[in-house]
């Protein structure tokens, strides 16, 4: 997710810096240079937020399979429980 959030970003950005260079009429050279600068902080942030949200999204995912575990052995022990008293 990492990756996908990095590349998403950094291509965005680089296309925005790029439109901007293009209305504002800026020279070609320091178009492509501020469009790469731009390109290499929006990847960082993406592969950052790709990775914090990857980071959340398992955690719920664990918490949720060890709860619902939880309550399935809870109700298996109480079941067991009530038949092994009858």
């Amino acid at each position: 997710m990492a990756r996908i959030y990095a590349g998403i970003l950094g291509l965005l950005a680089f296309l925005a810096s790029l439109a901007r260079g293009l209305i504002h009429g800026g020279g070609t050279e320091t178009m492509l240079q501020t469009a790469w600068y731009c390109l290499l902080v929006f990847a960082a942030a993406g592969y950052v937020i790709g990775w914090l949200a990857q980071g959340t999204i398992e955690d719920s995912v664990h918490s949720r399979l060890a709860a619902e575990l939880a309550a399935r052995q809870a109700a298996r022990a109480a079941h067991s429980g009530a038949a092994s008293q009858t």
